[in-house]
């Protein structure tokens, strides 16, 4: 059964889990009945941080557009441009064992793509989550559902897996930030174009 977390609230993943190595970060949502007109594309990323709570360089930002990271360590499962059906709506697979050792932290997040010309926020998004999985037995470890704490917000710091006395815990953190992908990048030291 996995533990459900609340927001703010910490939790073990490899002292627990000892020869976790692969897992699945899967993040989902749905969107309620309003209708702008437009799809709701909600894309998942993860940035890899050093010590400084920023990416190192761009090739540790990895998203839609830049698929998997050089180490193997990290990769985007593709991206769902609709969030149609049950499940997962997008998929970020973690090697624990391939991370670099400058990296720190990894951050989860989930924008709305083009969110200020469709005139889109998360206070239209309702039943988002995250899960991870162990990869080797298909089990959920951990879920984190985030609520509808939003409303005009176009960006959500989901959780972050992190680094501590060797061991990687996670942080259910549900932060929104308006600017969207640009604003996360910003905020995690990424030069937008």
């Amino acid at each position: 059964m996995p533990i459900n977390l609340a927001k703010g609230q910490k939790v073990d993943l490899t002292k627990g889990n000892p020869g976790l190595k692969s897992i699945m970060v899967g993040l989902g949502w749905d969107v309620n009945a309003y209708d702008s007109g437009a799809d709701f594309d909600l894309d998942a990323a993860a940035f890899m941080l050093g010590e400084s709570g920023k990416c190192p360089t761009d090739k540790e930002f990895i998203f839609y557009g830049n698929l998997e990271h050089g180490s193997g360590a990290v990769k985007h499962m593709g991206d769902n441009l609709t969030g149609e059906g049950e499940g997962d709506d997008e998929q970020i697979q973690i090697d624990l064992t391939k991370i670099p050792s400058n990296v720190s932290k990894i951050a989860f997040t989930v924008t709305i793509y083009d969110a200020d010309v469709r005139r889109q926020n998360f206070g239209q998004v309702s039943n988002a989550f995250i899960r991870i999985v162990d990869e080797s037995s298909g089990t959920e470890l951990i879920r984190y559902d985030l609520g509808e704490d939003f409303s005009i917000e176009t960006a959500v710091v989901v959780g972050e897996l992190y680094r501590n006395n060797g061991e990687w815990k996670f942080n259910a953190i549900g932060s929104g930030f308006q600017g969207g992908l640009a604003a996360l990048c910003g905020h995690y030291g990424i030069e937008v174009a």
